[in-house]
């Protein structure tokens, strides 16, 4: 999934997009153990989104944070 499209959806869908593509990682590093992987690059990949998903969470959370500091600031 493209940066711009993980920006775009909910936090319901980040969620679990973050949890589906931690399951689909397990599966791949099973299969790979079991010599039953097929697309070895697919585990990179997947790293790589589980990553995308960790990184606008905790950016989201932070804006969050400071947005919440920023009204207590003001009242």
């Amino acid at each position: 999934m493209a940066d711009a499209a993980i920006t775009d959806i909910s936090d319901a869908e980040l969620v679990k997009l973050h949890d589906d593509s931690k399951k689909e990682l397990f599966n791949l590093r099973f299969q790979l153990a079991t010599g039953q992987l097929e697309n070895s690059a697919r585990i990179r990949e997947v790293k790589k989104e589980v990553a995308r998903a960790k990184t606008e969470m905790r950016s989201r959370e932070i804006a969050a944070a400071e947005a919440l500091a920023a009204a207590q600031g003001d009242a």
